[in-house]
């Protein structure tokens, strides 16, 4: 998809969810669909919060407002939302990383505690010297991440156990103040659509 789709109009799409750290185009080959990039936690989660909010994006802010004494509002945070990708386009993505079919078993465990709809994704870097997980629900994103500080590899063993339930225990906790949604389902892919785009695939022919 990245071939097709070209590097530098991925990296373009990038930023408009919120990722601005990939500033190089010219280093990056088709492995940065792998994390071939550094991206820094804040800007992944802020990232996926437009796969949560139907493509729309609302960048981070570390100040929601400021009151004085007496409860007046002094200055507060406008939302300033543009719409990164389509609406269709997120609701596909929350559509595929929310199915219980495809999810690992530890993700799986942690997401059935939380008895309500998540979308969630993970990731490891080269010798398990970072394992991530991103992960939301209609109205909020958790991103979580675990690694040595002096960036030596963990263990295979336990980096796929670390952050999942760490994640899953958070928000179990803080999803008791949120209302229960479900993600908003995307429209039918045309009947006339190429077949790829249906889901179609006839490969399995070998050519030299």
């Amino acid at each position: 998809a990245l071939y097709l789709a070209g590097i530098k109009d991925s990296i373009a799409t990038a930023e408009a969810m919120g990722i601005t750290s990939l500033t190089t185009p010219d280093r990056y080959g088709l492995t940065l669909v792998l994390g071939g990039g550094e991206v820094s936690l804040l800007e992944l989660t802020s990232a996926y919060g437009v796969f949560a909010n139907d493509g729309l994006r609302n960048p981070y802010r570390t100040i929601l407002k400021v009151e004085d004494n007496k409860g007046n509002v002094l200055e507060e945070a406008g939302f300033n939302q543009t719409q990164a990708i389509p609406q269709q386009t997120a609701r596909q993505i929350s559509d595929i990383l929310s199915d219980p079919e495809v999810r690992l078993s530890t993700i799986t465990s942690s997401v059935e505690n939380l008895h309500r709809q998540v979308a969630t994704k993970t990731g490891t870097t080269n010798d398990y010297r970072d394992v991530w997980i991103e992960g939301y629900t209609p109205n909020l994103v958790v991103g979580a991440w675990a690694g040595k500080n002096d960036n030596t590899p963990m263990d295979k063993k336990v980096a796929g156990l670390i952050i999942t339930p760490v994640w899953g225990a958070f928000m179990a906790e803080i999803n008791k103040d949120y209302p229960k949604e479900s993600f908003k389902k995307p429209d039918p892919t045309p009947a006339d659509a190429k077949p790829v785009l249906r889901g179609i695939w006839k490969g399995g022919v070998s050519y030299k």
